[in-house]
């Protein structure tokens, strides 16, 4: 006690010290010009670090970072679905990754926050499939993106390549193929094989049928790439199949003589499953539902390279009864067009870090016009559909927003997608990876999540080193900075990936599944999830069951297996214990 009253004084006087200093320190900001205010606000990043580490949730401060431009600001507000707002994914918003990427990391190692970054996969990994390789992979869902089992078997569909051809991994685009897997739905990650127990099912449509969409035109050869599969009614099983069709017209050399065709189709087929496997019928017609128009969306006329892909379709709760599609574009215009506005640029005003357009325009960054696209359907069969206005575009930012999806959370509309660090345009600069934007509906001034950058998911990189390629690696670069792509958020903020390149090993099979925790504009990788925040290999669950136990019985009577007097039981016992 003695002790306690002899510190008072002391205590007294440090603390009025520390009033006066305030004082003062607040008269001279007051003082201080906007600018300098601004820039006394900010605060500076750890290495790997975003500012505030600390927090669960730090992306959310929108505070900026010394000597960096601040983000655009952006509403989160919601506008009509059919209108003609397009949110912007600004110059301003990417070069919050830069200027939260540490500059002092040894070559090698990650510059980039650690709680964005995926974990490092082993050089061990196991393949899913010794016969064929596997890249995009998506899954059984309904209106609402719920993942469903059917009749006791999860399924995955996934682009896949025949790995004994004659041609390499990197050839794998123009023979890509739609396959499936399947396995025993609720199984334990530690009770299945390490390569995630997936079964290979074989492909989905029929040799050759999807080639009826190009009647009439020139090609060489054709292909099948990303999209979805709805199931139609889960006490049915009818599913829906929406992906891109692919036509290339090549010369002998592998030379496109003109610009490949992308068609977003549609084919309508049947899941069957009994006690042993799972299979399909049908996709024996396919129907053309979206060519890319040039008005909209950047058309091969306008750009032989441009991007038409991946669509996802989706019921919005607050239009029900109404399909949307979302969908990979560029923003329409001919290519090499300096035409990159202001806003594409979105600096805030007297910002004293931000570039001039001119400055942007002599860059060459315009060749860069990524965009996600919408599109409304037109009737219940989802067989006709229109164009509506890009939800985002990335004019000057970046060249491809692959397989966008949109994932509803708490009132919150997300689109995530996916992109490449070389396919930024010159001065901004982002990993591999998954990027996330927030707003209050389908269309809306949307907020690029995390500080503004839009950064939610990316391989370990190091920003201060040249990238390199997946098969062409800089020796400086991180090792794993090609480890995984094509992610694919699923309920619980669970994604999915595939391996592309772990140090100088190449994959062509499924990642690790890992956690994103998601909190309004922000994320963080959970780290409590699986080894380290890694989860199974392939570890793509269900949410839903579909059981329909007449459909099981017919597809018994179709496999000629015998029919006992305790089927139904059978049947009953297979599905509960599967789920």
């Amino acid at each position: 006690m003695v002790n306690i009253r002899q510190k008072k004084p002391v205590f007294r006087m440090v603390v009025a010290g520390s009033l006066i200093a305030a004082l003062a320190s607040q008269t001279a900001f007051a003082q201080s010009t906007p600018d300098a205010r601004r820039e006394a606000l900010r605060v500076g990043p750890h290495p790997g670090m975003m500012p505030h580490a600390g927090r669960m949730f730090p992306g959310r401060s929108l505070a900026g970072v010394p000597g960096f431009p601040l983000p655009t600001l952006h509403t989160q507000r919601a506008y009509a679905p059919d209108g003609t707002f397009t949110s912007r994914w600004t110059r301003a918003d990417a070069l919050q990754i830069k200027a939260h990427s540490s500059t002092s990391v040894p070559a090698g190692q990650n510059s980039l926050p650690a709680q964005l970054i995926m974990p490092d996969i082993p050089a061990d990994f196991p393949t899913i499939n010794p016969d064929v390789w596997v890249w995009d992979t998506w899954t059984l869902i309904d209106r609402h993106a719920n993942q469903f089992s059917y009749n006791g078997w999860e399924v995955i569909f996934c682009l896949t390549a025949d790995k004994n051809a004659g041609y390499g991994f990197d050839d794998r685009h123009t023979h890509a193929r739609i396959g499936f897997f399947y396995r025993r739905a609720g199984i334990p990650v530690s009770r299945r094989p390490a390569n995630g127990g997936w079964i290979y099912g074989g492909l989905l449509i029929p040799e050759g049928a999807q080639e009826q969409v190009f009647a009439g035109t020139t090609y060489t050869l054709t292909a099948e790439w990303s999209g979805s599969l709805r199931l139609l009614d889960p006490h049915d099983n009818r599913v829906s199949l929406f992906y891109t069709d692919m036509a290339f017209n090549r010369d002998a050399n592998g030379q496109d003589i003109t610009p490949a065709q992308a068609v977003i189709t549609q084919s309508l087929g049947q899941i069957h499953a009994d006690f042993r496997h799972v299979w399909f019928t049908g996709f024996t017609t396919h129907t053309a539902l979206l060519r890319p128009d040039g008005v909209l969306y950047q058309n091969g006329e306008q750009n032989p390279f441009y991007n038409f892909r991946d669509p996802f379709t989706f019921e919005d709760p607050e239009h029900p009864g109404v399909n949307y599609m979302v969908f990979e574009g560029n923003t329409a215009g001919q290519r090499g067009t300096p035409n990159c506005t202001t806003e594409d640029l979105g600096y805030r005003p007297n910002d004293p870090h931000a570039e001039t357009l001119q400055q942007v325009l002599d860059s060459g960054a315009y060749y860069q016009k990524a965009s996600i696209g919408l599109a409304v359907a037109e009737n219940a069969s989802m067989s006709k559909w229109k164009f509506l206005s890009p939800l985002i575009s990335a004019n000057c930012v970046n060249d491809q927003t692959e397989r966008p999806q949109v994932y509803i959370k708490n009132g919150k509309y997300y689109i995530f997608t996916i992109s490449h660090r070389t396919t930024y345009a010159a001065g901004v600069d982002g990993p591999d990876g998954v990027y996330g934007f927030v707003g209050n509906g389908i269309r809306s001034d949307f907020q690029p999540m995390n500080y503004g950058s839009g950064l939610v998911l990316g391989n370990p990189t190091d920003l201060n080193q040249a990238p390199g390629t997946d098969y062409d690696p800089n020796p400086q670069q991180n090792p794993r900075a090609f480890q995984s792509y094509s992610h694919y958020v699923m309920p619980g903020g669970l994604v999915e990936s595939f391996i592309d390149t772990v140090e100088t090993r190449r994959g062509g099979t499924l990642s690790p599944t890992v956690k994103v925790a998601i909190r309004s504009d922000a994320s963080v990788v959970d780290l409590r999830y699986g080894n380290g925040g890694l989860g199974g290999y392939g570890d793509i669950p269900a949410n839903r069951a579909a059981i329909n136990v007449r459909a099981f019985i017919l597809d018994l009577i179709g496999q000629n297996i015998p029919i006992r007097s305790n089927t139904n039981g059978q049947i009953n016992s297979f599905v509960n214990t599967n789920q």
